[in-house]
């Protein structure tokens, strides 16, 4: 099956396309000279982009859960919730702190999250953000980012596809895949 072509209101990225995504992000922060102590991730969408910077910088990884994305089968914003603690293996955090996401998209979640750092965690001493892409109409800035859309697409990201499928629909998921592994 092929994958559609993107337009000014769809942006359709397969797993190999999402993979360089995040190898050209974390190229753009290397190649920014600046140096870290934690990647705190952004749950759920910047988990994969977290994981794979943390395994490159050889850095801890942190995750913080937010949730606004649950109306209109997570298609519609609707209220922010951030999780009162943030998943760890030792301490808090502190220092240089790179928070990481998919995306920047209204920047709601970008902006609350970082009052919500700056007020629970004093020790952070730098907080830089990192995001895959960064829509046009976004209130926050990220400091590195790979894409700009200026028409704000929605982004079909190849995961997606596991937001429909459930436990039982498994044996045939697999059944029909099978012929691609």
């Amino acid at each position: 099956m092929s994958t559609p072509v993107d337009d000014d209101s769809h942006v359709w990225v397969t797993w190999e396309k999402y993979n360089r995504l995040i190898e050209r992000l974390t190229l753009q922060v290397y190649q920014s000279g600046w140096e870290f102590d934690l990647i705190l991730c952004l749950a759920r969408g910047g988990v994969r982009v977290g994981d794979v910077m943390s395994r490159i910088f050889d850095v801890p990884l942190g995750i913080l859960a937010t949730s606004s994305y649950r109306e209109a089968a997570g298609t519609k914003q609707g209220e922010l919730d951030i999780a009162k603690f943030i998943t760890i293996t030792r301490g808090a955090p502190a220092g240089r702190v790179l928070l990481v996401d998919d995306m920047v998209d209204t920047g709601l979640t970008f902006n609350r999250v970082r009052e919500h750092l700056q007020e629970q965690f004093p020790a952070i001493t730098e907080l830089r953000s990192a995001v895959l892409w960064w829509k046009g109409h976004s209130k926050a800035i990220p400091d590195y980012y790979v894409d700009k859309l200026p028409t704000n697409p929605w982004i079909h990201q190849p995961f997606e596809d596991y937001d429909s499928l459930r436990p039982h629909q498994l044996e045939a998921w697999i059944r029909k895949g099978s012929t691609s592994v």
